[in-house]
């Protein structure tokens, strides 16, 4: 199980932002973001935006920490990347927000 998190150097809604993946499957990235108390609303295409204060959770759980740089590179080269393109976003409803189903929350 190799589980990989980037600093928290990624702001939004008053707070500093981690980035946790996989680079072996999503299941293996949903059992441990189930494990160190990550909600499913904190999944986003292909990773987890993991707030500041849950960095250390995670790298004590086992994630190991590497840049932003080497976490985009591992993520490609496993092909689970899903990178954003609105155009081709079938979760996007009539109102450009996200429908429920989607892994991102139209609010903030």
């Amino acid at each position: 199980m190799t589980v990989y998190v980037d600093p928290p150097q990624w702001p939004g809604h008053g707070r500093m932002w981690s980035h946790l993946v996989s680079d072996v499957s999503y299941d293996e990235l949903h059992a441990f973001a189930a494990g160190i108390g990550a909600p499913a609303r904190a999944f986003d295409r292909d990773h987890y935006d993991l707030p500041s204060e849950r960095y250390g959770d995670a790298v004590a759980a086992g994630a190991v920490e590497v840049s932003s740089k080497e976490l985009v590179r591992r993520l490609t080269e496993a092909g689970l990347r899903r990178p954003k393109n609105p155009r081709n976003d079938s979760r996007k409803n009539s109102r450009g927000g996200v429908d429920p189903g989607g892994s991102r929350s139209t609010q903030g």
